[in-house]
């Protein structure tokens, strides 16, 4: 549990310890410290001419198929390209325009389109949820009516880690699943931070509802037409219609071969939005410009300032590195200078990696976008690039850090992992004295039965059936494969007189099921 834990927690805080300094901003290392803002011009240009050389260079030590970066400078796209090919088995190349799912860099644009509506006042981030979504509630009545757009964004809610992603894999749609996140068992309000990517969509839920259309329609209307974002969705459908479009890519073997793909609406708010390079400099121009756009006014600066502030501490300090602090929807930290910054990686570990870093101090900003699943890519080169224009040198070996950082991401999941089977097992009873329904509040029946002399389980909308393989006694096994099961998870399926426990879904406590 606690190596899962820290897993999910790494891949939620989205990097904000890692990218916040690792050294004071104040001298004590022999290097001379610029005061915000008096980095050199020169220095700045000198980077961006080298982001060709970094990116080839992480191209060809990772081997992953494609990438696009894009830089910003004020009001202007100074940097967009793309490498690599969109499919490993296919020629066609990445270039600019190449459509990526972002994964959670979902999050901060959702929250600027959450800001376009407070800018509106058809919504406030301090707003209660339930004013809109009178059906949503907590497993405690007083959190319920409290809890607010903001807290949901800021990942203050109470809920557990990645609250709903496994619904979200047995196939249950957005209601579905934020209906039952009733069931799960809460933090106090606002005491503790936990990344949910469901908390979130209940959020934009709720910010849409107040709109009177639905999440897709109103990112499109607020935030993508007006910016000419004319390759960005919320819709999976969408991004599957695109001609010119990234697909997923994992390592098997050392080889890197196409991912099984995600289809993230359900969470679309956390995670279902795809882009290009050339469109998100266009929404980083806007972030840079506090809601300006081209000399039109997007969202109010007003509105769009909270998620900019720190909302709620994510990472503690450690090793002289200072704390990481959640805004709304942004990772919200310092540079080493000293200078304000604000980044958002986002993963699937079935084929994307992504993240973008702006610098407000030096009206800067850039943006990466990969197609293979997540090993620190885009968080090295963007590292790299500000340590170039920061310092004229790297600072750190990113690289290094990113690698051992996401390592624990990939790790299969559950006890049994790398162990050997019990050299004599106990035998199994009759399998037909297993075989029902058995009852589960959050996750919804699971129906065991005997085909041809094997236990197979059913679960989930989808649905879901899993092979069961005996272990030793009333214990058996099922292995499984999706966006939070990485491969070579197995969990143990642990029978008693009435009910089932089974490892996997035992990750909020709600492992059992009831016959």
């Amino acid at each position: 549990m606690g190596k899962l834990q820290d897993r999910r927690r790494f891949l939620g805080a989205a990097l904000s310890g890692v990218l916040a300094p690792a050294l004071p901003a104040c001298g004590g290392d022999g290097d001379s410290q610029s005061s915000p803002g008096s980095v050199p011009e020169a220095q700045i240009t000198q980077a961006i001419a080298q982001v060709d050389t970094l990116a080839a260079n992480l191209m060809s030590a990772s081997g992953v198929p494609g990438m696009a970066v894009a830089v910003v400078r004020g009001n202007q796209t100074v940097y967009a390209k793309g490498f690599g090919r969109r499919l490993v088995t296919d020629p066609a190349p990445v270039d600019a325009d190449t459509v990526f799912q972002l994964a959670s860099v979902s999050k901060p644009i959702g929250a600027t389109v959450v800001a376009r509506q407070v800018g509106r006042g058809s919504i406030q981030w301090d707003t209660p949820v339930i004013k809109h979504l009178p059906w949503f509630a907590l497993s405690d009545a007083e959190t319920t009516e409290a809890v607010t757009v903001g807290d949901l964004y800021a990942h203050r809610s109470g809920l557990p880690d990645h609250a709903g992603d496994r619904l979200e894999d047995m196939g249950y749609d957005r209601r579905e699943v934020l209906t039952r996140l009733r069931f799960l068992p809460l933090h106090p309000l606002r005491a503790v931070y936990e990344y949910t990517n469901f908390g979130m969509t209940a959020a934009a839920e709720a910010v849409a509802t107040a709109a009177g259309i639905d999440w897709a329609t109103l990112s499109e209307q607020a935030i993508y037409q007006p910016l000419g974002m004319a390759r960005t969705s919320s819709r999976y459908a969408d991004f599957a219609a695109r001609d010119n479009r990234a697909l997923g890519h994992v390592k098997v073997n050392g080889s890197w071969v196409q991912g099984m793909g995600t289809m993230p609406d359900a969470q679309s708010p956390a995670g279902g939005v795809s882009s290009s390079v050339n469109d998100m400099a266009k929404w980083l121009i806007m972030l840079l410009a506090k809601g300006e756009y081209a000399g039109q006014r997007i969202v109010d600066a007003a509105a769009l300032a909270p998620a900019l502030e720190q909302q709620m501490q994510s990472s503690p300090p450690v090793n002289g590195r200072p704390a990481g602090y959640y805004g709304y929807g942004f990772n919200v930290g310092t540079t080493e200078l000293g200078l304000t910054s604000y980044n958002h990686s986002g993963a699937f570990a079935v084929g994307a990696a992504t993240s973008f870093t702006a610098v407000p101090p030096l009206n800067l900003a850039i943006v990466t976008l990969t197609n293979g699943y997540p090993i620190g890519i885009p968080e090295t080169l963007n590292a790299q690039f500000l340590d170039l224009v920061q310092y004229g040198a790297f600072r750190r070996d990113w690289s290094a850090i990113f690698t051992e950082a996401f390592a624990p991401l990939l790790v299969p999941e559950g006890r049994l992992v790398g162990q050997s089977p019990p050299a004599s097992p106990l035998p199994a009873r009759a399998l037909s004295t297993y075989a029902g329904i058995y009852a589960n509040d959050y996750y919804g029946p699971l129906q065991v039965a005997e085909q041809s002399g094997t236990l197979v389980m059913t679960l989930g909308a989808r649905p879901l059936t899993l092979p069961l393989t005996h272990l030793d006694g009333d214990v058996f096994t099922f292995t499984l494969h999706n966006e939070n099961a990485t491969p070579g998870t197995i969990s143990r399926a642990a029978f008693a007189s009435d009910r089932v426990w089974l490892e996997y879904y035992d990750h909020e406590g709600l492992g059992v099921f009831t016959r």
